[in-house]
């Protein structure tokens, strides 16, 4: 591969979503760092990245921190010109209302809404420097939506989607594009094939038609599509969700 002079920033490097754009970004020769509580995890994807001929690096951080945000923008742009940030934290918690404590729902709040705007604010303060870049954050179906017991998660989810918008609008016309996307549907991992069991059964969660459950891989694919946009059909937002599923 090509190795390029710029540099990925992931922040919420999880193990599925964060993992597979890591592995993306990197096998387009990109210098990819990721960050998560427990940077340590990421020890096994550094290995294989490198492995694969690309670069990774992980990084233990909180993303609630402003200076930690900060410095860790900081150090990927000096590893190379920061080109790409996305937010991919989760935060996906269900209370029933009566339940959420005040500090659920402003803890729930800072992982998912506040954390992003840190995350973008200080990404765009070093994009708008090198004149161009792409700044993503990752949805859900609760950024369109409330539902029962997910009052702290949908009011956290939507808050980012609207911080996404209002980047957007004041960053385009400086050239750095803002995206939100929607993930509208389950993603194929152990956590949700167990919650299918625990709710249908363990013999519909284990034999899903293919395809009935997002791929990471495809996930990611979508990150560098929109990566590779020209200007000119910029995409803000965008939802996905398997075929076969219905609205």
């Amino acid at each position: 591969m090509d190795v390029m002079n710029a540099s990925v920033a992931i922040v919420g490097a999880g193990d599925f979503i964060g993992t597979a754009i890591a592995r993306r970004f990197a096998a387009e020769g990109y210098r990819v760092h990721g960050g998560r509580r427990q940077g340590e995890k990421l020890a096994e994807l550094e290995a294989q990245i490198a492995a694969a001929g690309g670069t990774f690096r992980g990084h233990s951080l909180d993303a609630r921190s402003e200076e930690a945000i900060a410095a860790f923008l900081g150090a990927v742009d000096a590893d190379a010109p920061l080109e790409v940030c996305i937010f991919n934290i989760g935060a996906n918690v269900s209370f029933p209302l009566l339940d959420t404590t005040e500090r659920v729902f402003r803890k729930v709040w800072e992982m998912a809404c506040y954390a992003g705007f840190l995350a973008g604010r200080e990404a765009a303060r070093r994009m708008l420097v090198h004149g161009r870049g792409s700044i993503f954050f990752t949805g859900a179906t609760a950024s369109m939506r409330g539902g029962k017991g997910y009052a702290a998660f949908a009011s956290a989810k939507a808050g980012l989607r609207a911080v996404a918008q209002s980047m957007a609008r004041e960053l385009a016309p400086r050239n750095i594009h803002v995206a939100h996307l929607v993930i509208d549907a389950g993603v194929d991992t152990a956590w949700v094939r167990e919650r299918i069991a625990a709710g249908r059964g363990a013999e519909v969660a284990a034999d899903l038609p293919p395809d009935t459950l997002m791929n990471p891989a495809s996930i990611a694919e979508t990150y560098w599509q929109l990566h590779r946009q020209p200007r000119d059909a910029w995409t803000h937002e965008l939802d996905l969700r398997p075929y076969g599923e219905t609205w």
